[in-house]
């Protein structure tokens, strides 16, 4: 893995030092995992955000709306 250096709050200094506590074999680890979980919710919220995007063009686009309705009519239901 590549190491990185970064300046931190006390704070955060303070939390990281609880790592074996907490369960975790090292600081590094505490890190990946909040780097990681950060990832993940930052990539939820932009689907979600692209998911409204793409709602709100449907609901005002009336042509699409009728292309969806006439392309799902022989769907089975």
């Amino acid at each position: 893995m590549t190491q990185a250096k970064f300046t931190l709050a006390q704070s955060h200094i303070d939390f990281l030092e609880q790592f074996k506590d907490r369960g975790f074999k090292d600081k590094s680890s505490i890190v990946r995992l909040a780097l990681d979980r950060l990832s993940q919710e930052l990539e939820r919220q932009e689907l979600a955000q692209s998911a409204d995007l793409y709602a709100q063009l449907y609901r005002q686009d009336e042509e699409l709306q009728q292309l969806t309705d006439a392309a799902s009519a022989d769907w089975p239901k």
